[in-house]
């Protein structure tokens, strides 16, 4: 469970101070008792609610006072609980410098910055926890088994980690007993501007792939989807609306004997959730993509995720999640690296753009709204898709995965649903799919 952070005396006499000095302000007086001498994550998570509510009233002078506190508590290389409340100060300072530019002003705790990755880099960042990992590893076993008796196949990548999932699937295509089938990866030629971020194209990324392919057999095609010339760039930065356009447009071509994937990997939750129009019973772009994926009639689907709900509107709600949410890789990582480990910094810099975009931005300019597995699930069935359970082998495979990583680490079913887990925490979850029309069992 969550680690208790205990403050030494000067953060006591801080409080103590903070408490006389705020007797007008009796909520956070309130949140402050019972906090002297220690604060552990249920009174770090008060002062941060209180800090966002200061703010949503424009009330910059008491969020300072809050943020005060918490800049003497928070800590970039201490334990898991200082290590996360550093990120969320740094965000709450994020959008209390909007309200009041000059007004704020607290140091950065030794946070570290993004920086672009090589390949190499990134293979290290994938395999220090199976985050990402646990999503490869099922969707690969289930496509395996999905294309069984076809000699061509098309995988439609939206995915995040530029393409690093494809190598195990080669792999594992190499030695099929009947032979490899050819394989041809399309993706789209932009992504989210958002962590992993690598230092070569995607153009570059394909070929690298060609050359591991052809060393091991496996007829290979890789393909970049062009941006269109007509994207909104003010309306949508991330050309999502270009990308939606060359999906419902896309000619596949498909021959009798070819198969089509669309691999969905922490893709989703960038597509924007609300209705698409003035009219609140627009379709979102989370539902067009899911409408138009499915009019593809693809033979496999697969969706994986981060397993939490931050859509609402509420600031203090996403802040509540996502601090119970987001403990989990500080904690997961602190079982076996150092607490200065740049490794370790680095992987936390990039959980911690994402709480600043969480809780330091609103309207577009949040895009990380992601959604329950279960509203998800809801979501894809509203719009025709069959979800299939993963077969014994594919959970045989993610428990052999799970046991090359700490011992926290778990799986549990949910229906359809494999959701990695933490200590018993849900944290990722993978789900497979069919159009429900003319499927046949």
């Amino acid at each position: 469970m969550k680690a208790e952070l205990r403050g030494n005396a000067t953060t006591s006499i801080y409080l103590q101070n903070l408490s006389l000095f705020n007797t007008q302000q009796s909520s956070l007086s309130g949140a402050l008792k019972g906090c002297l001498g220690s604060l552990d994550a249920a009174c770090i998570e008060k002062l941060l609610l209180h800090c966002a509510s200061a703010l949503e009233r424009n009330d910059v002078t008491l969020a300072q006072q809050v943020m005060w506190v918490l800049n003497n508590v928070a800590s970039s290389t201490g334990d898991p609980n200082q290590r996360l409340t550093s990120w969320f100060l740094k965000a709450l300072i994020s959008r209390a410098s909007r309200l009041c530019p000059t007004a704020v002003n607290f140091n950065g705790n030794g946070i570290v910055e993004r920086r672009l990755m090589s390949v190499t880099e990134l293979a290290v960042y994938v395999d220090l926890i199976p985050w990402h990992r646990f999503g490869y590893c099922a969707a690969n076993s289930a496509i395996y088994r999905a294309i069984q008796g076809y000699s061509r196949v098309h995988i439609l990548d939206f995915s995040i980690t530029h393409c690093m999932q494809w190598p195990t699937l080669i792999d594992a295509l190499a030695k099929r007993p009947e032979g490899p089938p050819s394989l041809k990866i399309t993706v789209p030629s932009c992504r989210p501007p958002v962590p992993p971020l690598l230092n070569v194209t995607s153009e570059e990324i394909g070929l690298r792939l060609g050359n591991f392919a052809k060393f091991r057999d496996v007829p290979f095609e890789f393909i970049v989807l062009d941006d269109s010339p007509n994207a909104s760039e003010s309306d949508n930065p991330f050309h999502f609306e270009s990308i939606l356009s060359q999906l419902s447009s896309l000619d596949l071509n498909l021959a009798d004997d070819e198969a089509l994937v669309i691999n969905c990997q922490n893709w989703v939750r960038y597509l924007c959730d609300e209705p698409n129009g003035v009219d609140s019973r627009d379709a979102s772009l989370r539902d067009i993509f899911l409408d138009i994926i499915k009019a593809l009639d693809p033979n496999l689907v697969i969706l994986v995720d981060e397993d939490v709900d931050l859509c609402e509107p509420s600031l203090a709600s996403r802040i509540t999640t996502c601090f119970n949410y987001l403990w989990i890789p500080f904690d997961a990582l602190e079982t076996f690296l150092p607490k200065d480990s740049c490794q370790r910094l680095e992987y936390e810099s990039d959980i911690g753009h994402k709480i600043e975009n969480i809780i330091g931005f609103e309207g577009f300019q949040r895009i990380e709204r992601l959604e329950l597995g279960s509203k998800l699930v809801q979501r894809m069935k509203n719009a025709g898709f069959l979800s299939l359970p993963f077969g014994e082998e594919t959970v045989s495979e993610v428990k052999s995965l799970l046991d090359e990583h700490a011992s926290g680490w778990g799986m549990k079913r949910e229906e359809d649903t494999l959701v990695l887990t933490w200590k018993g925490h849900n944290s990722v979850f993978a789900t497979v799919w069919v159009p429900s029309n003319g499927y046949v069992n």
